[in-house]
């Protein structure tokens, strides 16, 4: 039997939770460009105002294909068995990423405003 204190507690519970949401959602920031990453290095960096499909290819013979549309990066097909990355919805915030752990792709929106909660937290 649910008492009226278990009742309230779930109910602060819900709204902190939601709160936490709506604060966190609010305070994001759209990145301006975009870095490809691979084996830790740097590939190259593209502006999210710019519409392109690109894709890097790995030594091994491993690809990624990503495209870059109104600001949103999507990686859109991969060599990888998995293929998470492809699955993953799109990006546009900073420090959003899609990675490709197989191919060892990074694609990581930069160039926003730091958030001050963001920093302290890192």
């Amino acid at each position: 039997m649910v008492k009226k204190n278990d009742l309230i507690l779930i109910g602060v519970i819900l709204i902190i939770g939601i709160g936490a949401l709506l604060f966190m959602y609010l305070n994001n920031e759209a990145g301006s460009k975009v870095s490809v990453q691979m084996n830790g290095e740097e590939i190259i960096t593209f502006d999210l105002d710019e519409d392109i499909t690109y894709t890097i290819e790995g030594d091994n013979g491993a690809w990624n294909t990503f495209t870059i549309k109104d600001g949103h990066v999507d990686m859109i097909d991969a060599s990888c068995p998995d293929k998470i990355c492809v699955n993953h919805k799109d990006i546009h915030y900073d420090h959003e990423t899609i990675t490709c752990l197989p191919n060892q792709v990074l694609l990581e929106i930069i160039g926003g405003e730091e958030n001050p909660i963001d920093s302290i937290a890192n």
